[in-house]
């Protein structure tokens, strides 16, 4: 029997599929509100809270004392968010190969399955409802009793907690939902630096890197993880090595 209790999956890039959807809405966002920003940059700060994406940039642009910091930082988040809601909204969203069934092994093995995220709330819904895996959670997200028709125990988004990735806030809050108190029991995927660096200041017993996601190989191995794979079925072998 496998000691993990929780499972916590990033959303985008490790669970539902990313072909760079997120990157190109932050790209129409910059170019709306005259930034110039590479994609290098962009990509470094995958898997943070939105919000703090273009605090940062607009930071870097003109100083966060800037009379105009705020208002610059919301504009360009408000476009983000139109056009990121937008797209989910036409698009949908669909998960990985695999997916599916590594959920069904966690539930087969009493084992709570819980997202984390940096997308906001509004967006949070909208993929979680095109799913279907918000079946019979209660309003704030959580199931911790799996019934016959919940698909996940519980979704945690940045804004969910005072601080998002790359600190461990959101795996602490997912802790809480689920009633785990052990980090040991816990593991942990993610396809972006901050996904690893959060699970490693969190402790959880085991961290992965997914490398289907949004980062190579070469990205994911400057930062902690215990194990990096290349599709979503070694979740089950690794488990159940543990």
């Amino acid at each position: 029997m496998s000691k993990i209790k929780l499972a916590l999956f990033d959303m985008a890039g490790t669970t539902v599929q990313d072909n760079r959807e997120v990157e190109k809405c932050f790209f129409e966002a910059i170019r709306a509100t005259q930034l110039e920003v590479s994609s290098e940059k962009i990509n470094s700060m995958m898997g943070w809270s939105k919000y703090r994406v273009f605090e940062t940039i607009w930071k870097d642009e003109i100083g966060e004392n800037h009379l105009s910091f705020k208002e610059k930082v919301d504009e360009s988040y408000a476009f983000f968010c139109n056009t990121l809601e937008h797209h989910y909204e036409t698009y949908g969203a669909k998960p990985y190969d695999g997916v599916p069934e590594v959920f069904e092994f966690c539930r087969e093995n009493d084992i709570r399955i819980a997202l984390t995220t940096g997308f906001y709330p509004k967006v949070t819904a909208i993929i979680l409802r095109k799913l279907g895996w918000d079946k019979d959670l209660d309003s704030n997200y959580t199931r911790l009793y799996n019934t016959s028709d919940n698909i996940i125990n519980c979704s945690v988004s940045s804004s969910d907690v005072v601080n998002g990735r790359p600190e461990p806030d959101m795996i602490h809050l997912a802790m809480e939902k689920c009633e785990i108190r052990d980090a040991g029991t816990v593991i942990n995927i993610g396809d972006t630096p901050s996904d690893l660096q959060s699970a490693h200041r969190a402790n959880v017993g085991y961290s992965v890197g997914s490398l289907y996601g949004t980062h190579t190989k070469h990205e994911l191995n400057y930062y902690p993880s215990d194990k990096l794979i290349h599709q979503p079925l070694e979740i089950i072998e690794i488990i159940q090595a543990l």
